[in-house]
């Protein structure tokens, strides 16, 4: 199974730039790349914070931009969102009985389950006992292969100053239920923090985040004041299948040197 993770795209009105970066360009030029070279992709997830201020209009840039997809679509709402207008924008996208931007998908190779953690009006990422309800429904019927969990705010102390106080307000209850699964957590995937990230949980879990399609942060992990930078429009492929799950960078524009040959081995 073939998954594309778009994280961070940060839409604003047309022409408007946010940290330097027009998010608008960087979306379209990121799913342009992704139709020219995986029309046979199975699913695209984008992870979060959709449009910078929540819009309407920015939501129907987005909707303009993804008309074309012709492969299922997964919308998660980050901190920027705003989910009355999304869901004003995209009232067919699937949610909770409580109204949360949550789902599951059945696969071959195991669930994926797709997470809110958006609250209005906070940074950092909240799932109270509500949202926990639809997770323990979802892990419940998971089956025997073990889960992909896909989320906005990183459920796991990123070791970033910057998110020192904005990562996620739930006392470790995600992480603690994750671990208690028996057919256990394949993986964990995000966004929030604009830069690549992956590791292990102290309960041997694995995570990893996607870098931002629109505007990133200079890597700089004790800095609580990080420099803004730009960047190539980027997305990952996430392939699923008997081998386990492998995830892969993708930066669009890239400059090229030269081509490697075919390399014979051993």
């Amino acid at each position: 199974m073939k998954i594309l993770q778009i994280t961070d795209t940060h839409l604003m009105l047309s022409g408007q730039s946010v940290n330097g970066v027009d998010p608008e360009k960087q979306l379209r030029a990121a799913v342009a790349d992704v139709l020219e070279k995986h029309a046979d992709a199975d699913l695209l997830v984008m992870t979060g914070d959709l449009c910078n201020h929540g819009d309407p209009e920015a939501y129907d840039i987005l909707k303009d931009i993804l008309a074309p997809v012709p492969f299922e679509v997964r919308l998660m709402l980050g901190n920027h969102d705003d989910r009355p207008n999304f869901r004003a924008a995209f009232p067919a996208h699937p949610i909770d009985a409580n109204g949360y931007v949550q789902s599951f998908l059945d696969t071959e190779f195991g669930r994926l389950v797709f997470l809110d953690s958006h609250e209005g009006g906070v940074i950092g990422g909240v799932f109270g006992e509500d949202r926990m309800a639809f997770l323990d429904e979802a892990l419940e019927g998971a089956g025997k292969h073990p889960v992909t969990v896909f989320i906005h705010h990183p459920p796991i102390d990123c070791g970033i100053a910057h998110f020192d106080h904005i990562g996620m307000h739930d006392d470790g209850r995600i992480m603690r239920r994750l671990a208690g699964h028996k057919a256990g957590i394949r993986h964990i995937v995000f966004g929030h923090i604009h830069v690549p990230m992956s590791g292990t949980s102290a309960e041997g879990i694995a995570y990893s985040s996607g870098q931002a399609c629109a505007h990133r942060f200079v890597t700089d992990l004790a800095n609580p004041m990080p420099f803004w930078t730009g960047g190539n429009p980027c997305y990952r492929i996430i392939n699923l299948d008997a081998h386990g799950l492998r995830a892969y960078a993708v930066e669009v524009g890239e400059t090229v040197t030269g081509q490697a040959p075919i390399c014979e081995g051993p």
